[in-house]
């Protein structure tokens, strides 16, 4: 199990990387927004491939996120049956569906995607629209994006089965004590406090 473990925590630390580094997609996409807006209000000129760069990036964003999602638990959860239920039934529960529903799911898009991507990279497909950019790029976000989540699913699986066997903590919990909303009150009183002194 130790050996599984280390494989987990590699897997977290991947997602972990991509995760905290997908945050300059986003500031590129709204300098490359605002800057196309300026050029098309000020300067009466546009341009399709900057408008298609922000969509790319924007998929790639939402995309390679969805592990780092996983890893940090906050995609969207529907506890109103299950959080009847004790943490361990929680946990069985959870582990079931990562593997009957989580692995399935991203193993059939994988496999329906990649000849799409292939095709789109032997023929150097192009946007139709005028000034467009080349396609393969964005569709080869799917399959990198879904497998970036099904690997996180293989390292929550590991935590919640060593979890039940009782050699790890609970991988449910966030790791924080406090919300997001919490911490940023606590950093802005924080910041106050010190411009008083």
């Amino acid at each position: 199990m130790s050996a599984l473990l280390r494989l987990s925590r590699l897997i977290d630390a991947l997602n972990e990387f991509v995760g905290r580094h997908l945050a300059w997609l986003v500031l590129a996409m709204v300098l490359i927004s605002a800057t196309n807006a300026v050029a098309r209000k000020v300067f009466a000129a546009s341009s399709n491939a900057f408008l298609e760069i922000q969509w790319y990036l924007f998929a790639a964003v939402f995309l390679l996120a969805a592990g780092y999602t996983l890893l940090r638990q906050e995609h969207v959860r529907i506890d109103v049956v299950l959080g009847r239920f004790t943490r361990r039934t929680q946990v069985v529960v959870e582990s079931v569906c990562i593997l009957l529903f989580l692995m399935p799911f991203g193993f059939l898009v994988i496999d329906l995607v990649l000849p799409l991507v292939v095709k789109a990279y032997e023929t150097q497909e192009m946007s139709s629209n005028a000034g467009g950019l080349i396609r393969w790029p964005v569709y080869a976000l799917v399959p990198a994006g879904f497998s970036l989540l099904m690997l996180q699913g293989i390292s929550e699986l590991i935590k919640r089965i060593a979890f039940l066997r009782g050699q790890a903590p609970d991988p449910g919990r966030r790791g924080k004590d406090k919300s997001d909303e919490e911490e940023l009150a606590a950093f802005l009183r924080e910041q106050a406090e010190g411009a008083k002194k």
